[in-house]
């Protein structure tokens, strides 16, 4: 039962987080919303630093894994810059309370420096995933910085959705970052290797 208790308590943990629009909830709250005792959230996890720790990083693995899997059915380097653009505003990712919990963990970040490793990791990764397949379009200049303007693009129509005055849907934050994407694409020169038309192979950074 404790994996099971362990990850009732996490997702309870994101759903809390999501309701309150921060951190500042008590292991009380999260326990009751997991249907168990305080003791046993705190007998699982030792406190609620931890939980919330390992909340961030059940995030980042659920956002991998999808990553990995939208990859691995992309065949060429333009389908797995739409795939990783895909899973970017996927709707688990994209749903409110998710939304509210990562910025509620941006936050945090600017004083736990646990909390901020964890949010770079996820930077870089989407940073990386985007200019391993851009350089084998583009040279390596107009690749990195395309990369960095379409991974700032993607959160920031991220922060935008957390504005309920403002919604932007799922749908129409990937025709506006592929719109971008095409547009750059379309201006620069493509790279020696697309010409050639070498294979590419997108790699993976591991989880720490």
């Amino acid at each position: 039962m404790e994996p099971v208790r362990r990850k009732a308590l996490v997702d309870a943990a994101l759903r809390v987080i999501g309701d309150h629009g921060s951190l500042a909830v008590t292991m009380s709250d999260i326990a009751r919303q997991a249907g168990v005792s305080p003791a046993l959230a705190h007998h699982y996890f030792g406190s609620k630093e931890q939980l919330l720790i390992e909340t961030i990083r059940s995030l980042l693995r659920q956002l991998r894994s999808d990553t990995v899997a939208a990859l691995a059915a992309a065949r060429t380097p333009r389908a797995r810059l739409s795939a990783v653009i895909r899973v970017s505003f996927h709707a688990d990712q994209f749903a409110p309370g998710t939304i509210a919990a990562w910025l509620a963990f941006y936050a945090e970040a600017q004083r736990s420096e646990e909390t901020r490793r964890f949010l770079v990791i996820y930077a870089r990764r989407l940073r990386s995933n985007l200019l391993a397949d851009l350089k084998a379009l583009l040279p390596a200049d107009a690749a990195e910085r395309i990369a960095e303007g379409a991974a700032a693009m993607i959160d920031g129509l991220y922060i935008r959705q957390s504005l309920k005055s403002a919604p932007i849907g799922i749908e129409a934050s990937i025709a506006l970052t592929e719109d971008y994407l095409n547009a750059l694409l379309a201006t620069a020169s493509p790279s020696p290797r697309s010409e050639k038309g070498r294979p590419h192979r997108t790699t993976q950074g591991q989880m720490t």
